[in-house]
Protein backbone atom coordinates (compact mmCIF):
# COMPACT_ATOMS: atom_id res chain seq x y z
CA UNK A 1 0.00 0.00 0.00
CA UNK A 2 1.41 3.45 -0.81
CA UNK A 3 1.43 6.06 2.00
CA UNK A 4 1.88 9.33 1.99
CA UNK A 5 4.52 11.21 3.31
CA UNK A 6 3.78 12.90 7.03
CA UNK A 7 3.43 16.41 6.63
CA UNK A 8 5.08 16.75 9.99
CA UNK A 9 8.38 15.27 9.40
CA UNK A 10 8.65 16.91 5.93
CA UNK A 11 8.24 19.76 7.25
CA UNK A 12 11.17 19.05 10.26
CA UNK A 13 13.42 18.11 7.15
CA UNK A 14 12.96 20.75 5.03
CA UNK A 15 13.63 22.74 8.49
CA UNK A 16 16.97 20.28 9.01
CA UNK A 17 18.05 20.80 5.23
CA UNK A 18 17.42 24.82 5.83
CA UNK A 19 19.35 25.29 9.04
CA UNK A 20 22.15 22.92 7.22
CA UNK A 21 22.58 24.91 4.31
CA UNK A 22 22.53 28.16 6.70
CA UNK A 23 25.56 26.48 9.09
CA UNK A 24 27.41 26.13 5.93
CA UNK A 25 26.77 29.59 4.19
CA UNK A 26 27.81 31.00 7.55
CA UNK A 27 31.30 28.44 7.84
CA UNK A 28 32.31 29.87 4.75
CA UNK A 29 31.40 33.30 5.59
CA UNK A 30 34.15 32.99 8.08
CA UNK A 31 36.09 31.91 6.68
CA UNK A 32 35.90 34.50 3.95
CA UNK A 33 35.79 37.38 6.90
CA UNK A 34 39.56 35.69 8.37
CA UNK A 35 40.70 35.14 5.13
CA UNK A 36 40.34 39.40 4.24
CA UNK A 37 41.72 39.65 7.70
CA UNK A 38 44.63 37.75 7.63
CA UNK A 39 45.43 38.68 3.83
CA UNK A 40 47.62 42.20 4.55
CA UNK A 41 49.66 39.95 7.01
CA UNK A 42 50.12 37.34 4.46
CA UNK A 43 51.52 39.65 1.58
CA UNK A 44 53.03 41.78 3.78
CA UNK A 45 54.96 38.78 4.67
CA UNK A 46 55.63 37.45 1.22
CA UNK A 47 56.49 41.01 0.29
CA UNK A 48 59.19 41.07 2.56
CA UNK A 49 60.52 38.06 1.45
CA UNK A 50 60.84 38.90 -1.83
CA UNK A 51 62.17 42.37 -1.18
CA UNK A 52 58.82 43.79 -2.71
CA UNK A 53 58.55 46.10 0.37
CA UNK A 54 59.21 49.63 -1.85
CA UNK A 55 62.75 51.51 -1.11
CA UNK A 56 61.05 52.68 1.47
CA UNK A 57 59.51 49.71 3.34
CA UNK A 58 58.77 51.99 7.01
CA UNK A 59 56.21 54.78 5.13
CA UNK A 60 55.27 51.57 2.42
CA UNK A 61 53.56 49.38 5.69
CA UNK A 62 52.87 52.57 7.78
CA UNK A 63 50.56 53.83 5.02
CA UNK A 64 49.36 49.75 3.88
CA UNK A 65 48.46 49.16 7.43
CA UNK A 66 46.29 51.81 7.41
CA UNK A 67 44.75 51.86 4.07
CA UNK A 68 43.45 47.81 5.09
CA UNK A 69 42.15 49.31 8.71
CA UNK A 70 39.84 51.50 6.23
CA UNK A 71 38.88 48.77 4.60
CA UNK A 72 38.20 46.49 6.78
CA UNK A 73 36.21 49.07 8.93
CA UNK A 74 33.86 49.58 5.51
CA UNK A 75 33.38 45.65 5.05
CA UNK A 76 32.24 46.37 8.54
CA UNK A 77 29.72 49.09 7.92
CA UNK A 78 28.73 46.66 4.76
CA UNK A 79 27.39 44.22 6.88
CA UNK A 80 23.57 45.66 7.80
CA UNK A 81 22.98 46.83 4.57
CA UNK A 82 24.35 43.61 2.54
CA UNK A 83 22.28 41.39 5.46
CA UNK A 84 18.56 43.63 4.59
CA UNK A 85 19.00 42.94 1.03
CA UNK A 86 20.16 39.45 0.59
CA UNK A 87 18.09 38.36 3.90
CA UNK A 88 21.31 36.45 5.63
CA UNK A 89 20.95 37.11 8.66
CA UNK A 90 24.31 34.99 10.11
CA UNK A 91 26.22 38.07 8.16
CA UNK A 92 25.69 39.65 11.36
CA UNK A 93 27.37 37.31 13.11
CA UNK A 94 30.73 38.21 11.49
CA UNK A 95 30.61 41.82 11.99
CA UNK A 96 32.03 41.66 14.91
CA UNK A 97 34.94 39.98 13.84
CA UNK A 98 35.23 41.98 10.78
CA UNK A 99 35.32 45.66 13.21
CA UNK A 100 37.94 43.74 15.66
CA UNK A 101 40.51 42.79 12.55
CA UNK A 102 39.78 47.15 11.84
CA UNK A 103 40.49 48.38 14.62
CA UNK A 104 43.85 45.46 14.82
CA UNK A 105 45.11 47.29 11.92
CA UNK A 106 44.36 50.54 13.18
CA UNK A 107 46.43 50.02 16.51
CA UNK A 108 49.39 48.74 13.98
CA UNK A 109 49.03 51.98 12.10
CA UNK A 110 49.70 53.33 14.90
CA UNK A 111 52.51 51.37 15.98
CA UNK A 112 54.14 52.13 12.77
CA UNK A 113 53.49 55.85 13.07
CA UNK A 114 54.92 56.01 16.51
CA UNK A 115 58.06 53.80 16.22
CA UNK A 116 59.33 54.90 12.52
CA UNK A 117 57.62 58.47 12.21
CA UNK A 118 58.31 59.44 15.86
CA UNK A 119 60.87 57.48 16.85
CA UNK A 120 58.98 55.65 19.44
CA UNK A 121 59.40 59.28 21.54
CA UNK A 122 55.97 60.36 23.57
CA UNK A 123 56.92 64.13 23.56
CA UNK A 124 56.93 64.17 19.84
CA UNK A 125 54.16 61.54 19.01
CA UNK A 126 52.01 64.34 21.58
CA UNK A 127 53.85 67.23 19.68
CA UNK A 128 52.48 65.46 16.52
CA UNK A 129 48.80 64.92 17.00
CA UNK A 130 48.77 69.14 17.66
CA UNK A 131 51.16 70.33 15.24
CA UNK A 132 49.92 68.14 11.82
CA UNK A 133 45.71 68.21 11.62
CA UNK A 134 45.51 64.96 9.80
CA UNK A 135 47.04 63.13 12.97
CA UNK A 136 44.74 65.13 14.85
CA UNK A 137 41.81 63.72 13.20
CA UNK A 138 43.02 60.57 13.37
CA UNK A 139 43.43 60.11 16.62
CA UNK A 140 39.62 61.19 17.06
CA UNK A 141 38.86 58.31 14.72
CA UNK A 142 40.89 55.96 17.28
CA UNK A 143 39.08 57.43 20.28
CA UNK A 144 36.10 56.35 18.72
CA UNK A 145 37.17 53.24 17.66
CA UNK A 146 38.67 52.57 20.80
CA UNK A 147 35.54 51.78 23.51
CA UNK A 148 34.02 49.97 20.45
CA UNK A 149 36.82 47.11 20.78
CA UNK A 150 37.11 47.22 24.74
CA UNK A 151 33.32 46.19 24.64
CA UNK A 152 33.13 43.56 21.86
CA UNK A 153 32.98 40.89 24.30
CA UNK A 154 29.84 38.99 25.32
CA UNK A 155 30.19 39.83 28.54
CA UNK A 156 29.76 43.92 27.58
CA UNK A 157 27.12 43.04 25.82
CA UNK A 158 25.09 41.71 28.63
CA UNK A 159 26.31 44.56 30.94
CA UNK A 160 25.53 47.56 28.81
CA UNK A 161 22.47 46.02 27.66
CA UNK A 162 20.60 49.07 25.49
CA UNK A 163 23.32 50.65 25.87
CA UNK A 164 25.81 48.49 23.78
CA UNK A 165 23.50 49.22 20.85
CA UNK A 166 23.85 53.31 21.33
CA UNK A 167 27.94 52.90 22.58
CA UNK A 168 28.37 51.57 18.97
CA UNK A 169 27.08 53.88 17.14
CA UNK A 170 30.51 55.76 17.23
CA UNK A 171 31.67 53.58 14.47
CA UNK A 172 30.12 56.66 12.13
CA UNK A 173 32.07 59.45 13.46
CA UNK A 174 35.06 57.15 13.89
CA UNK A 175 34.34 56.40 9.84
CA UNK A 176 33.80 60.11 9.08
CA UNK A 177 37.45 60.95 11.15
CA UNK A 178 38.89 57.97 9.24
CA UNK A 179 38.19 59.36 6.15
CA UNK A 180 38.82 63.18 6.68
CA UNK A 181 42.33 61.49 8.16
CA UNK A 182 42.82 59.92 4.60
CA UNK A 183 41.57 63.10 3.09
CA UNK A 184 44.31 65.74 4.89
CA UNK A 185 47.18 63.32 4.88
CA UNK A 186 47.14 62.80 0.97
CA UNK A 187 46.34 66.46 0.49
CA UNK A 188 50.15 67.13 0.90
CA UNK A 189 50.50 65.07 -2.75
CA UNK A 190 47.48 66.92 -4.12
CA UNK A 191 46.28 62.98 -4.61
CA UNK A 192 42.67 63.02 -3.85
CA UNK A 193 41.05 59.67 -6.14
CA UNK A 194 41.33 57.16 -3.36
CA UNK A 195 39.97 59.59 -0.51
CA UNK A 196 36.79 60.47 -2.15
CA UNK A 197 36.17 56.66 -3.36
CA UNK A 198 35.86 55.79 0.25
CA UNK A 199 34.04 58.93 1.26
CA UNK A 200 31.57 58.63 -1.66
CA UNK A 201 31.59 55.02 -0.42
CA UNK A 202 30.73 56.26 3.31
CA UNK A 203 28.07 58.69 1.88
CA UNK A 204 26.52 55.48 0.21
CA UNK A 205 26.73 53.42 3.54
CA UNK A 206 25.02 56.51 5.65
CA UNK A 207 22.51 57.45 3.28
CA UNK A 208 21.45 53.87 2.89
CA UNK A 209 21.00 53.53 6.58
CA UNK A 210 19.01 57.38 6.87
CA UNK A 211 16.84 56.27 4.34
CA UNK A 212 15.87 52.83 6.22
CA UNK A 213 15.55 55.20 9.26
CA UNK A 214 12.91 57.13 7.49
CA UNK A 215 11.20 54.61 5.89
CA UNK A 216 10.81 53.02 9.73
CA UNK A 217 9.61 56.23 11.07
CA UNK A 218 6.73 57.45 8.68
CA UNK A 219 5.72 53.35 8.62
CA UNK A 220 5.32 54.60 12.43
CA UNK A 221 3.51 57.33 11.85
CA UNK A 222 1.34 55.73 9.20
CA UNK A 223 0.40 53.29 11.65
CA UNK A 224 -0.29 55.77 14.44
CA UNK A 225 -2.66 57.49 12.19
CA UNK A 226 -4.54 54.35 10.68
CA UNK A 227 -5.32 53.79 14.87
CA UNK A 228 -6.21 57.37 15.36
CA UNK A 229 -8.59 57.31 12.49
CA UNK A 230 -9.97 53.75 13.67
CA UNK A 231 -10.84 55.39 17.22
CA UNK A 232 -12.02 58.85 16.07
CA UNK A 233 -12.82 58.87 12.93
CA UNK A 234 -16.46 58.86 11.18
CA UNK A 235 -18.28 55.94 11.65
Amino acid sequence: MNQRPDSRSRGAALHLARRGGQGVLSYGMGLAVHGLGLFPLVRWLFLGVGHGLTANPPEFLTRSSGLWALVLLWATLCVTPMRRITGWSSLVRHRRTLGLYAFFYTVLHIIAWAIWDRDGVPDAMWADIWQRDFIGIGTLAVICLLPLALTSTRGWIRRLGRWWTRLHWLIYPAAIFSVWHFEWMRAGKNDFFEPHVYAWALVLLLGVRILWWLRTRISGMSRWHRCWCRLWGPR
